[in-house]
């Protein structure tokens, strides 16, 4: 519980108190799921707690494992019960870790009230539920709503095609109450989202069938249709889709991320394949448009899978003041800072490479670049040399500290990073700049997923007991 202010509920009252307030302590624990699925290692999931605290005799080492009932789930991304959201009801604890499977189909609910650094298992919603009472699949992004219940985006319908659904949990039992969107008109691919009440909004995004992506990328699932190119907007009050904003062809939008400021009407999507930032925003008649204000050029490569090299933007958030912009380029194997004060137009302060397809003495060259004079270094963090490239983040509360893992999902990683599966992904952490921007990496900072009891496993995206920058929504 961070707020200690009485009649408060869960979190915080603003992102600037988030950010800079007496209950803002410095984060000393962090869950990350662990996923073996397509390792080859027959062994189920597990939500790993790691601990972050220099000043603990534990720095840097996973101190609990709490596997899964079931084998091949893929966990992926998280989300809580109640969140700043909720912050009004002190009825509400954040004491539930909402954990759904990409892959299977199930959320696990776990408790982590009881005891912060070893979770539990407090519910299972079994995938039949998904299937039977609202015809979707393949649950991935859960934010708590002010109302108490939980909002859980789905990428497909049972059989494996791509479908934008929405449900809800039940915030108290975790039943599954039904789906949240209302109307015929779904659109035709799903992945996250992100709402903003006071404009009355939702908005989601598209990554691909999940009959398409299950196993690997092909490019020419693109030509198909198989993969995302739009936002689509939700009204918030109706739950109705009312309109979709085109990418483009082959642009992949991943992540979406409003700024933190509730009465801000725009934010930033980060799509994969285009390697592109694009600001959404409300325009003058009160519908929604979009702008590109970041692209990465692909790299010119021999000794690849294809002759040029996207960067490959696969997640990207914003510091709770709504100052500065991270991402991180896969493929590439950089993470980026951006100061967005103008954000229409958003600088480059800072960027740090860790790994990537690109690096020196690798199988590929790179025959022309736009923007580097030559390959980047391997990265050597106490003695290991670093497999992969960047890919989930999360930033600390006060913006100081960001937290970096390598594994994408399991089928794209056995694909693009084959040794990222044999040796396990990473953990990493960069000192930030907050005053004139500036990326570093921490070279004490190292969790190796490599070294696991029952073998190398991919870890995913970080939370933090007392919520963070991608999971808690102000309203």
């Amino acid at each position: 519980q961070s707020a200690k202010c009485g009649a408060c509920g869960p979190g915080y009252a603003t992102p600037l108190d988030a950010m800079k307030g007496k209950y803002s302590p410095r984060e000393e624990i962090v869950y990350l799921p662990c996923i073996y699925r397509n390792t080859g290692i027959e062994k189920p999931d597990y939500l790993a707690t790691v601990d972050v605290d220099p000043k603990s005799p534990h720095y840097c080492q996973v101190i609990h494992r709490l596997p899964m009932p079931n084998l091949k789930d893929e966990l992926h991304h998280s989300g809580w019960n109640a969140c700043s959201s909720c912050f009004g009801d002190a009825t509400k604890r954040r004491n539930c870790l909402i954990l759904p499977s990409l892959i299977s189909s199930r959320i696990y609910v776990v408790d982590v009230g009881t005891d912060l650094r070893a979770p539990r298992i407090h519910k299972i919603v079994e995938p039949v539920e998904l299937f039977w009472k609202c015809n979707v699949a393949n649950p991935h992004t859960s934010h708590c709503l002010g109302s108490g219940d939980i909002l859980i985006s789905c990428l497909g319908d049972p059989s494996g095609n791509g479908k934008g659904g929405l449900i809800l949990l039940d915030g108290e039992t975790f039943e599954v109450k039904g789906n949240w969107d209302n109307g015929v008109k779904v659109p035709p691919l799903g992945y996250d989202f992100w709402y903003q009440p006071r404009h009355n909004v939702l908005m989601s995004t598209e990554w691909g069938a999940p009959k398409a992506l299950a196993d690997g990328f092909n490019p020419a699932d693109i030509e198909r249709g198989q993969y995302g190119r739009h936002i689509n907007v939700w009204d918030w009050s109706t739950h109705t889709y009312v309109q979709a904003i085109d990418l483009g062809k082959g642009s992949i939008p991943l992540e979406i991320r409003f700024l933190h400021n509730p009465a801000a009407a725009e934010g930033f999507v980060g799509c994969a394949l285009s390697s592109a930032v694009h600001r959404f925003y409300k325009t003058e008649k009160g519908d929604w448009a979009a702008e590109k204000v970041i692209e990465v050029p692909s790299k010119k490569v021999q000794g690849w899978l294809l002759p040029d090299m996207p960067g490959l933007i696969t997640d990207i958030l914003i510091s709770l003041d709504d100052r500065f912009l991270y991402f991180s380029n896969w493929l590439h194997g950089d993470i980026r800072q951006y100061d967005i004060s103008n954000t229409r137009k958003p600088r480059l302060v800072g960027q740090v490479f860790l790994g990537g397809s690109i690096t020196k003495g690798g199988p590929v060259t790179v025959v022309e670049d736009k923007e580097l004079q030559c390959q980047p270094e391997p990265l050597v963090i106490k003695g290991k040399r670093v497999p992969g490239g960047p890919q989930m983040i999360q930033l600390s509360l006060d913006g100081k500290r960001l937290y970096v893992t390598s594994s994408l999902y399991s089928g794209w990683d056995k694909q693009f990073y084959p040794d990222l599966v044999k040796e396990g992904s990473v953990m990493l952490q960069i000192d930030v700049d907050t005053e004139k921007g500036g990326l570093k990496v921490n070279k004490n900072f190292l969790v190796d997923f490599g070294k696991e009891p029952d073998g190398p496993v991919l870890a995913h995206e970080i939370r933090y007991p007392g919520g963070d920058s991608t999971s808690d929504i102000w309203i």
